[in-house]
């Protein structure tokens, strides 16, 4: 059953929850289906609905993209600001952070259900317009993505974007069968039961620092 949360609610205390995420209880693919159901309802480019969902609970299969969400994680850690990170005081925002991360990688595989949301066609090959054909292409398939974070969470589950896997998206695409020729990996979803049902507003900058009115 959904949670009785306001909008404003829901869309505040959604979260990327890394490290409580109870890996030992299973999640009924009926919830999955219901959240895919209402992510369907997100808007697409010209309502082409090039949109796939590929849901693994195989072992085997999440042990695979665990091991490719690792090599990858070795990689995303040496770049420069990660390695500036890990000297941050393990209490503050950044340090945080990183644990979480590096926790989640080093369970990757241990996570019940894995969401992979997909598009039609290999955004990086768009040979004309290049920007407006990528924007195109990901607005069709995000937002529904996101959707699917906001319906978890409204029926009593956690979960968390990542896109690190997509260093080895081909091999990826192997393990799953995955038409890579003809398919774009958009994401990788984590979703599990949470540890604890209690989500706060996470802290985020000022509006003003962000906001341009009537141009930047």
């Amino acid at each position: 059953m959904p949670f009785s949360l306001t909008p404003d609610e829901l869309l505040t205390t959604t979260r990327s929850v890394r490290q409580r995420l109870d890996f030992e209880r299973p999640v009924p693919l009926s919830l999955i289906r219901e959240c895919l159901e209402l992510a369907l309802q997100a808007p697409t480019g010209g309502n082409q609905q090039g949109w796939h969902f590929v849901v693994v609970t195989d072992l085997a299969k999440r042990q695979a993209i665990g091991d490719l969400y690792r090599r990858g994680w070795a990689i995303y850690s040496q770049f420069p600001r990660n390695v500036a990170a890990t000297q941050a005081p393990a209490n503050s925002t950044i340090g945080r952070v990183r644990a979480s991360a590096s926790y989640l990688a080093e369970h990757f595989h241990e996570i019940p259900v894995m969401v992979i949301p997909c598009v039609a066609g290999r955004v990086e090959q768009a040979p004309k317009m290049a920007v407006f054909a990528q924007a195109s292409a990901y607005g069709s398939i995000l937002p529904a993505a996101w959707s699917l974070m906001l319906a978890a969470r409204s029926r009593g589950l956690a979960a968390c974007w990542t896109t690190i896997h997509l260093m080895f998206e081909a091999e990826a695409a192997q393990v799953l069968g995955v038409p890579y020729d003809k398919i774009t990996q958009a994401a990788l979803i984590p979703v599990a039961y949470p540890k604890g049902e209690v989500f706060k507003p996470a802290g985020r900058k000022p509006l003003d620092e962000v906001l341009h009115l009537e141009g930047w």
